[in-house]
């Protein structure tokens, strides 16, 4: 099998920080106000719902399915290869190769009901702060409580953690992986690794599962290779779920030159694409014995009436304990983003830029010069959905649909109660504004049944945090407005209050039914500074700081773009996170944040430098102690 290429067009990333994806840059013009009456200002028109039909078909066979490929590849395919030389331009000039990679429905009459409270959110058993409780994630580091396993350099080292002080126990070098992120399943550490073109693509996914049930002597018992890049990984209790991708096949195709016309090398290349076999098209799995088969039988894979996109998204599910014994299912779309629940997964495609523009333009107006936003680039502004019911050792497709704007990572997206909630930026295809949509399941589609629009106009959203009838979202350009927005009842979503402060916050952690922590920047420019503030929810209607703290100059919260880099302990009424200081020769800190009747104090540990200061991280054991995890060492923190 050949590498394969990204089925879509890559966009330059801007909005939400979350889960080890990319920040946002502020952009658009002006910033939204108050009009007097607690509804944000707005500008643009009020956005309808979707209700096209948007759910996938299974095939009749494997002569339908390779139909489909051919037939949406023609359409594709020119001169050059696949979309020409000017979309294989735009892909490598925008960068953005990343993967990631309650609700109570009340009755009729009971939307003056208060929603409900943040509730506070705490580390994984395994020591990762993640997205949803009862979801694991990834991480260079994990813990049971007595045992912590790192990945370093492609190497597995084991830790003994429960006595005095940290005790290596053994190290092993992990074959085929250079750098990768683990989970912990009872004694199965799964290290998952991928490959990269040379413009940063992902092309293939290493899986290498190692027995620790003998710590001082980690064996390797599975390495498995997707041909795909992954978009997703999660654990749900001894289950593992992955979320790959298969673009656009590598097909041997021709270029125009000085003895082929371009007209002859398109001809060329279609040919090349009709006579492509599935084998090409699918997603292909190797384990230990060598052997390539396919991931995908062609019942497995469900397609799209209308052009969706050709890549190939599959979710694999299998137990830690049988890692060769995986289901598989697919769709056929362009996908990158991954939102799982503990029933469900989401995924969602990229639509267009994560708002209107990437720049502003200077108007004149008489003597005075406006600033107006500008598309960077016509692309599509709606984003596609897909839903999957978990079961055990399976996942199975439900329903799919769409909504007008941008979804910008996997925390813009949550379910509750058989609803799925999205927050989505502004695209050409809504106003210059942000909006929160739910959607219900019904016969195979997702129905958008509920849309708030007009939050942050000319804003990008920094940060989402959902819980059961309530979502908190901060936009910035200039001033950071947190929004709280009542979704107790999914069909009237509603906006119940808003804060105005400098600065933004990039990752929100709620600490409590009345508390909110924000970690983000002091203001807009690259050089104010990271900042930390505690919030006062109690009253929905009119939240507010109640405490501050800031790093000075050229510093960054690194938790806005990794919220790894986060640890809440609640019995020490304690926040650490990781600060780093400078962009040359960068050091790293940890910030140890106590709170005490409403107000927050910092002690500064210095911990790291340079490029490792991206993998400090802070594990909370059941103890109490916390594990200093840097790039040489690990020991505890002295709190």
């Amino acid at each position: 099998m050949g590498g394969r290429q990204r089925a879509g067009i890559a966009i330059a990333a801007v909005g939400i920080l979350g889960a080890g994806f990319a920040a946002g840059n502020a952009f658009g013009g002006g910033s939204g106000g108050s009009a007097g009456n607690g509804k944000p200002d707005v500008t643009g028109e009020e956005i309808k719902p979707v209700s096209d039909t948007r759910a996938l078909k299974p095939v009749a066979s494997c002569e339908d399915l390779l139909a489909y490929y051919v037939d949406q590849g023609l359409e594709r395919v020119t001169a050059w290869g696949w979309d020409g030389p000017m979309l294989r331009d735009e892909l490598y000039m925008s960068g953005d190769f990343s993967r990631s990679d309650g609700l109570s429905a009340t009755a009729p009459g009971a939307a003056e009901a208060a929603p409900v409270a943040p509730k506070a959110a705490e580390s994984s058993e395994t020591g990762t702060n993640v997205q949803e409780a009862g979801v694991d994630e990834p991480d260079v580091v994990k813990t049971n409580g007595e045992l912590l396993v790192r990945i370093e350099g492609g190497r597995l080292t084991t830790y003994d953690v429960s006595g005095s002080a940290p005790e290596r126990l053994a190290s092993l070098r992990v074959p085929g992986v250079d750098e990768g992120e683990i989970l912990l399943v009872g004694t199965r550490v799964v290290v998952l690794d991928s490959e990269e073109s040379g413009v940063g693509e992902p092309t293939s996914t290493v899986v290498v599962t190692v027995d620790v049930s003998a710590p001082d002597a980690p064996e390797v018992v599975q390495e498995t290779t997707y041909d795909t890049g992954l978009v997703s990984a999660r654990q749900f209790g001894d289950t593992v779920r992955l979320v790959v991708e298969a673009g656009l096949p590598d097909l041997d195709f021709v270029l125009p030159g000085d003895e082929r016309t371009e007209n002859t090398a398109e001809r060329r290349n279609e040919k090349i694409v009709r006579e492509s076999t599935l084998d090409d098209w699918l997603p292909h799995v190797t384990d230990g014995d060598g052997k390539e088969k396919r991931l995908l039988d062609c019942g497995d894979v469900r397609i799209p009436d209308e052009n969706a996109g050709l890549g190939t998204v599959a979710i694999v599910s299998y137990d830690a304990a049988e890692p060769t014994e995986r289901h598989a299912t697919g769709v056929v779309a362009d996908t990158d983003i991954a939102y799982a629940s503990t029933d469900r997964i989401y995924l969602a495609t990229r639509a267009g830029g994560f708002g209107w523009c990437c720049w502003d333009v200077p108007i004149m107006e008489g003597d005075v010069i406006r600033r107006e936003s500008a598309p960077s680039r016509e692309l599509s502004g709606t984003t596609e959905l897909h839903s999957f019911t978990l079961e055990a050792g399976q996942a199975r497709y439900e329903a799919s649909g769409s909504v007008d704007g941008s979804v910008a990572n996997s925390w813009s997206m949550d379910s509750y109660d058989g609803v799925l909630r999205v927050a989505v930026g502004a695209t050409e295809e809504t106003g210059n504004f942000n909006s929160i949509v739910t959607l219900e399941e019904d016969a195979g589609e997702l129905i958008e049944v509920g849309r708030l629009d007009k939050l942050g106009v000319n804003e990008d959203i920094k940060s989402m945090r959902w819980f059961d009838g309530l979502a908190i979202m901060v936009t910035f350009r200039q001033v950071d407005p947190l929004y709280a927005v009542d979704l107790s009842s999914p069909e009237k979503p509603k906006l119940i209050g808003q804060l105005k402060i400098p600065g933004y916050s990039s990752y929100l952690h709620p600490i409590a039914p009345k508390r909110i922590i924000g970690v983000g920047q002091a203001g807009g420019g690259w050089g104010d500074g990271a900042q930390v503030g505690l919030f006062n929810t109690e009253d929905l209607s009119k939240p507010s700081r109640l405490s501050q703290v800031t790093y000075g100059r050229d510093t960054t919260a690194l938790a806005g773009v990794d919220p790894r880099q986060f640890t809440w302990l609640r019995d020490k009424h304690t926040a650490l996170t990781v600060i780093s200081k400078g962009y040359d020769g960068r050091t790293g800190y940890v910030s140890v944040l106590e709170l005490h009747d409403g107000k927050i104090s910092n002690r500064m540990i210095e911990a790291e430098y340079g490029n490792d200061v991206a993998d400090v991280r802070l594990v909370p054991l059941p103890s109490g102690k916390v594990v200093l995890v840097t790039g040489d060492d690990i020991s505890f923190l002295k709190l």
